[in-house]
């Protein structure tokens, strides 16, 4: 979802967001730095699959996935990371590594780390590898309905 996309969506729902451009970054702790924000306000996007089906994984980027409380939460013992080559064709208009956390768009759950839901504004890649979006999070939360739960390590 090219930026244009993504911002056509959250103006269409009347949200207030910040585009901030940064060097191209490749992962969530360099994106934050580049972007001179918190590894701790950043948001990342990894694809897990719950009984085969993809859903989106949301937490700062600081923070590792406990997989096991993933598990818990789902109530399955069958949950992986995805691979690259599995999730890449489920966001063409994206690049790779850089989904936006609006899995309401590709019809996919979204797990929230409780960590950022607490957080008065959320910041995240906005489908390049060079544009991130800066929203309250009370309207992150309004459009996508994510499930918050306690999932991240440090």
């Amino acid at each position: 979802m090219p930026i244009k996309k993504l911002k056509g969506y959250l103006d269409s729902n009347n949200i207030q967001y910040l585009t901030i451009t940064h060097s191209q970054a490749y992962s969530a702790q360099k994106v934050a730095a580049s972007a001179h924000i918190s590894g701790w306000e950043i948001a990342k996007t990894v694809i897990i699959k719950i009984d085969g089906k993809m859903a989106m994984a949301v937490l700062p980027a600081s923070t590792r996935i406990n997989m096991k409380l993933i598990r818990e939460v789902t109530g399955t013992d069958n949950v992986a990371l995805a691979t690259e080559e599995e999730f890449e064709k489920l966001f063409p208009e994206c690049e790779t590594g850089a989904m936006p956390p609006f899995g309401n768009l590709y019809d996919m759950d979204v797990y929230v780390a409780k960590s950022l839901s607490v957080d008065e504004e959320i910041a995240f890649n906005a489908g390049t590898h060079t544009e991130l979006i800066r929203m309250f999070y009370k309207d992150f939360e309004r459009l996508v309905k994510p499930k918050v739960v306690e999932f991240s390590y440090y």
